[in-house]
């Protein structure tokens, strides 16, 4: 009996443009099923992550014929910051679809230190395709909204992207969402002027009660309206531990004095992956504070620059993915277990 052949594709596709199509194309040529490893799902938009999953599946299928459509799936991966546990979410994914005796192919190309996953899947043929120069995700997105006119962005992109793709993202452009990325592409090039050091320290403070866990929701021009945990920049000479529990007090108006945080420390982790921020290289330092059950749980208020301060029950947290800035609920899932793998 012959083997069934799948092809796994990996990306974010945070823009289609012709070289991906091209990945599409090998694949479908060289298999009878295709799976498209969607990266970065579940999360916030961000600059860098302009497209929820489901918009970035809907560009995919554009640009494929109907045939195409029915052989394809479409597997959507977090990000975990965490190569073994990615690893592990994709290789159970691609069996769940493929099943386990399929013959898997990986196809893919080597563009840059982010193609490094073609790596991590010993066990699966490699194909590499050639890549089509002069065609970046980046650069795409970087005209779409950074242009005063989507229409024009998108004349400019003919060479670059298919007619398929160019119609949704014009479509998608009439949306408010499109006006609210353009303004957040534009304040993180603003931070990134501001702020060219190599790299900046933060620190973040997860606060527990109980099952309780303390969130802020975020001011813009970046994150507006995501929660948070509490935190942010380092002040010169101070202690990063001092700096989380300086932004929790100034963020919440947390009542507790601060011997009683220190007290209360009970686990510290860094989180440093390049592409945590889409402002830039941010290393946080993130403390958790746990304190047990209370009668009451501490009043707080948001102020400083967040709209709200607020507890919520550890079981909400799964659900609220999506909600979260960068990379929070991979630190809130460090602490607190939510990911059920």
């Amino acid at each position: 009996m012959t083997r069934k052949t799948v092809a796994v594709v990996v990306g974010r596709w945070q823009l289609v443009h012709l070289g991906q199509e091209a990945l599409f194309q090998a694949a479908f040529g060289l298999a009878d099923e295709v799976i498209a490893v969607l990266g970065s799902s579940y999360k916030a938009r961000d600059p860098r992550n302009p497209f929820v999953h489901e918009e970035r599946r809907q560009m995919l299928l554009a640009d494929l014929t109907p045939a195409q459509q029915q052989r394809l799936h479409v597997l959507p991966v977090r990000d975990y910051f965490d190569d073994q546990r990615w690893n592990a979410a994709v290789t159970m994914g691609v069996r769940a679809i493929a099943g386990e005796d399929a013959d898997i192919v990986l196809v893919g190309h080597q563009k840059d230190h982010t193609s490094y996953y073609l790596n991590n899947f010993p066990r699966w043929r490699q194909q590499l395709v050639e890549r089509l120069a002069d065609v970046d995700a980046t650069a795409m997105r970087q005209v779409f909204f950074e242009a005063d006119d989507p229409d024009a962005a998108l004349t400019v992109m003919t060479p670059y992207v298919s007619a398929p793709v160019r119609a949704w993202l014009q479509a998608w452009s009439r949306l408010p969402e499109y006006r609210r990325r353009k303004a957040e592409h534009a304040a993180i090039a603003n931070y990134r002027k501001k702020y060219t050091a190599v790299a900046y320290m933060t620190g973040d403070a997860v606060v527990t009660v109980g099952d309780h866990v303390l969130l802020v929701r975020r001011k813009g021009p970046f994150g507006e309206d995501l929660w948070a945990v509490p935190g942010g920049h380092l002040d010169r000479g101070e202690k990063l531990v001092a700096c989380a529990i300086r932004e929790l007090i100034e963020e919440t108006q947390f009542p507790l004095l601060p011997s009683s945080l220190l007290a209360a420390l009970h686990g510290v982790e860094t989180f440093e992956d390049p592409l945590r921020s889409a402002r830039g290289r941010l290393i946080t330092m993130a403390h958790h504070f746990k304190f047990g059950e209370m009668g009451t749980l501490p009043e707080v208020v948001g102020s400083d620059d967040v709209k709200e301060a607020r507890w919520f029950h550890r079981d909400e947290l799964a659900a609220m993915e999506s909600q979260l800035f960068e990379d929070h609920f991979v630190i809130l899932d460090h602490f607190l277990n939510i990911i059920d793998d």
